[in-house]
């Protein structure tokens, strides 16, 4: 059993443990709840906590995730009380000396990270706003103070917005939770750039993958169970394409949770893998869903939920629940509500994930062969204002008005645009190039080195202040530059490259042409005025010699060497 209680006017659970202590506490603050121009302060902060901490002999992190943040540990009831003291004194007094350094440090860990082709998913579904921030670089960094900090943390890291867990007989003796007053955050609104549903955008990797929004519920839980169990006994176990077909099922704070779904392949298998997956997907919608699977699902639940340690095992989700305003619900209420999933809830469920469903197909393929609607690349309106037309071979234009830009290209009716009022951020360089971001996700550069005449003057001024977002000085070779005009060398400089045994060749079969055509032009000239009698074959000669003398001449000069 959970028990619910309080320090320091911090709600506090404790659930009993048969291992070490282990204790975490828990802020309803992550990055969705961040902007784009501001992006990564919410992680600068927590490690920013840390630090002070040092070197331990217990094992403690934090976590910054879409709407919560986490500081945890594993050790003894005094590395807890030493962990959580130390914890609320820094969240009071930042260390200031500290910012720069831990800024160069997540610089490197963005950079030191492989990335996943799943990271896309949010953006386009959210855009740049709320859940869809996670799909973005920590751009803010740049612009973060000590004092945006400490307005952060006292906005966020309070009392109120806090839970504190604990796994262990007892809480610790004196224990306190030292945080300044506020309120408990609501969750955000989750934004939107999807028009409808089911859609698809081509990713940037050989993954197949789908995500849905749905209601939360235990039902939806076991749902993503099946579906994995179904993908992976399709595209595995029967067909072999995939080495893995996972899902994953995340409460998204707001009485909604996200499903995702994915599968891999190797690049011959991706199209294979791609039919099979929305194959998988089309099958749970109409109901085939093997019954075996859901029972195989509910039964693991059940063992989790009746293990000894149930309780200790949940403390971080119930914290969690906690925060996000559901309440802590006992593990005996959570098993019989898993007892009660039947095939017909399930199939509800999955009707719902495909009806809201965005895919990502592989690298270049598209699925509205299979019904989805390709989500949108470009925008609806175009700005009206100053052309600068590419350089070089760019077959863009930008335009810039007084309410936005738009870039747009020829033989095209799609043009992308962002308006400054929708603006999520502007990049700056030091070197002129500029990078608007749209609430919607649409993203435009704009590089003098690419569009002649172009200044940015208009758009640094048509952007709110507390938007722009400047950058550190490029390297030269991470300026854009652009496509070069494609120039065929001359016919005498081509000419002097051929070996000697081909330019005689050449000459040999041009004198050749050159003569018999200079005969047989006069020849039919006189034919045709009548000066002249040739045979039937005499002047089919004439008139179909000189063109084969001549394309033998251009079958030479194209042969290498």
């Amino acid at each position: 059993m959970i028990r619910q209680l309080e320090v320091d006017g911090v709600p506090a659970l404790l659930a009993p443990t048969a291992g070490p202590a282990h204790a975490g506490l828990m802020f309803r603050v992550g990055q969705a709840d961040e902007t784009l121009d501001r992006r990564g302060i919410t992680h600068l902060l927590e490690h920013l906590v840390l630090y002070p901490l040092g070197a331990a002999d217990y094992h403690y992190n934090g976590t910054t995730g879409s709407v919560v943040t986490h500081f945890h540990l594993q050790g003894s009831v005094d590395d807890i009380t030493t962990f959580l003291t130390g914890a609320c004194k820094s969240l009071r007094d930042l260390p200031a000396s500290r910012v720069e350094t831990e800024k160069a440090i997540l610089r490197t860990e963005w950079n030191s990270r492989s990335g996943s082709s799943l990271d896309g998913l949010p953006l386009w579904r959210y855009g740049a706003r709320s859940h869809g921030l996670l799909s973005y670089p920590e751009w803010g960094l740049h612009a973060v103070s000590l004092e945006d900090l400490q307005d952060w943390a006292r906005r966020y890291f309070t009392k109120e917005n806090a839970v504190l867990w604990l796994a262990g007989a007892e809480l610790p003796a004196g224990l306190r939770i030292d945080l300044p007053s506020g309120r408990r955050m609501p969750v955000p609104a989750p934004s939107s750039a999807l028009p409808q549903t089911p859609a698809f955008f081509a990713g940037s990797g050989g993954l197949t993958a789908v995500n849905a929004i749905v209601p939360r519920s235990v039902t939806a839980s076991v749902f993503a169970g099946v579906l994995e169990r179904e993908l992976f006994q399709a595209l595995r176990q029967r067909d072999g394409l995939s080495y893995t077909a996972a899902t994953n099922y995340e409460p998204r704070g707001d009485g909604y949770a996200t499903i995702t779904a994915l599968a891999d392949a190797l690049p011959e298998k991706q199209d294979a893998v791609l039919g099979g997956f929305i194959d998988v997907l089309a099958k749970v919608r109409v109901g085939r869903i093997d019954e075996a699977n859901i029972a195989a699902v509910i039964g693991k639940a059940t063992e989790s939920l009746s293990a000894d340690d149930a309780d200790n095992a949940r403390l971080a989700s119930a914290a969690f629940d906690v925060l996000t305003g559901e309440g802590v619900t006992a593990s005996d209420d959570l098993l019989r509500q898993v007892k009660e999933v039947t095939p017909e809830a399930v199939h509800e469920v999955a009707t719902d994930v495909l009806a809201d469903s965005l895919l990502m197909t592989p690298y270049g393929r598209s699925a509205d062969w299979a019904g989805f609607i390709a989500a949108p690349t470009s925008s609806a309106t175009k700005v009206t204002g100053t052309d600068y037309p590419g350089r070089g071979t760019l077959a863009q234009r930008l335009v810039i008005g007084t309410d936005g830009v738009s870039l747009v290209s020829k033989g095209s009716d799609e043009f992308a645009t962002v308006h400054y009022d929708t603006c999520a951020a502007l990049l700056t360089w030091p070197d002129g190039g500029r990078q608007l971001l749209g609430e919607d996700g649409i993203s435009i550069r704009l590089e003098p080195t690419l569009y002649q005449g172009l200044t940015t003057e208009a758009v640094d001024q048509g952007v709110p202040a507390q938007l722009r977002v400047k950058l550190p000085a490029r390297d030269p070779e991470e300026i854009p530059q652009p496509p070069p005009v494609s120039r065929r060398p001359g016919l005498l400089r081509r000419f002097t490259t051929f070996s000697t045994r081909k330019k005689v060749r050449v000459v040999t079969l041009s004198c050749i042409a050159g003569g018999v055509s200079g005969i047989s032009v006069p020849v039919l000239i006189g034919v045709l005025v009548g000066q002249l009698e040739l045979s039937v074959f005499g002047i089919i000669g004439s008139l179909l010699l000189p063109p084969i003398l001549v394309a033998s001449v251009v079958s030479v000069w194209r042969e290498p060497g």
